[in-house]
């Protein structure tokens, strides 16, 4: 299963985006943005420098200006090539000239700029020796939804790299798990999720016996025995857009006990799924799932957030987090996770990704939620 090679984003797809996040900059009362190489970048303008250095690539992003992306001369080819690259200016300075001094002529010089959180310091540290009058704020902190509402066409790849990671989980399900080491059927679930057309995996928990109670278990060498309950969750970008989920499946027959842990989890999750809804606070997913584990006398042991959104990166807000009123909106997607970790004996996890639709939520994983018996 392949699927459909995706249609790409256009200039003005990108024009758009880079209009709306300087709109968004305005509504939050800075002067503009500053978006250093990574995801935000990606996202804005479609250019993904091929080495992460020390000389400056910054875009540029101010109400009522064009976008200006400043660029190394050495890599400007390269940035002309980018599909957002028509629907802004280079500016590109040599080795030798003050790339700070090319970008602060673009800037307020008494300005708040918002400022990617991955941005190096020597270039921020620079930027205000060149004007000490601006300040500035990170992406994250400043306008924490600007990549958040998916349009249409990222809810179509979000689903496809959805679908693929349930491809490749109905693929793992049969194959042996007894007697392998977790970093066996991890390089198996991560083979699964590039023939399935992954080209980035960044994942691939396989966490038995009483390793499940760690929900960040690293995979090892220990040697999966019967009897063991294992958390898999695992997830990487396919066409750019991510995909994270989380079964739990067993060696041979559970205990009574471990299916009544099972059972509530997979109560829980759909608990938290129900509570997806436009404009209910990202907390009220928390919330709703929290309190079934919380009721059963379980909650001490369900230690972290009910769930992240995800989009270009696996990991990004909102964060379905008990504080978080963030109000859900129809083209979010996002994680709903819940998960009992017992010290010592084993933990269950259930993940599903979620898209907040008109009237509800809509998930993008589709394998049983069911307990599965491995082998």
């Amino acid at each position: 299963m392949t699927g459909s090679t995706p249609a790409p984003f256009t200039a003005d797809d990108y024009r758009a985006r880079m209009d709306r996040a300087a709109r968004a900059a305005a509504d939050a009362g800075l002067a503009g943005l500053l978006v250093a190489p990574g995801p935000d970048l990606v996202w804005l303008t479609g250019y993904a420098p091929t080495a992460d250095t020390e000389r400056l690539t910054l875009l540029v992003l101010a109400p009522d200006r064009d976008p200006v992306l400043v660029v190394p001369t050495l890599e400007a080819p390269d940035a002309a090539k980018a599909a957002g690259a028509p629907a802004l200016t280079l500016r590109d300075w040599t080795d030798g000239k003050d790339p700070y001094a090319a970008t602060a002529a673009l800037l307020d010089a008494t300005g708040r700029f918002g400022i990617s959180d991955n941005a190096w310091a020597m270039h921020l540290l620079a930027l205000q020796r060149a004007l000490p009058g601006t300040a500035y704020a990170s992406l994250t902190e400043a306008l924490p939804m600007l990549r958040a509402v998916k349009d249409a066409a990222e809810l179509e790849l979000l689903a496809a790299a959805g679908a693929a990671a349930d491809a490749a989980f109905e693929e793992i399900r049969d194959v042996s798990f007894g007697g392998r080491r977790e970093s066996e059927v991890a390089a198996d679930l991560a083979g699964l999720l590039r023939r399935f057309g992954h080209s980035q995996v960044d994942f691939t928990i396989v966490a038995s016996g009483p390793n499940g109670a760690n929900p960040h278990h690293e995979v090892g060498d220990r040697v999966i025995q019967e009897g063991d309950m294992i958390v898999l969750d695992f997830g990487g970008l396919k066409d750019g857009y991510g995909s994270d989920t989380s079964r739990t499946v067993h060696v041979g027959a559970p205990t009574d006990e471990e299916r009544r842990v099972h059972d509530l989890v997979r109560a829980a999750q759909e608990a938290g799924f129900a509570a997806v809804r436009p404009g209910a606070a990202c907390q009220d997913v928390d919330r709703a799932a929290r309190a079934v584990i919380s009721d059963a006398g379980y909650g001490e042991y369900f230690i972290h957030r009910t769930g992240h959104g995800i989009g270009v990166t696996t990991h990004e807000p909102p964060y379905m987090i008990e504080g978080e009123e963030q109000p859900l909106v129809p083209g979010m997607c996002f994680s709903v996770e819940p998960g009992v970790y017992l010290p010592g004996r084993f933990g269950v996890r259930i993940e599903d990704i979620v898209t907040v639709t008109e009237d509800g939520g809509r998930r993008l994983n589709n394998t049983t939620r069911e307990m599965v018996i491995v082998e």
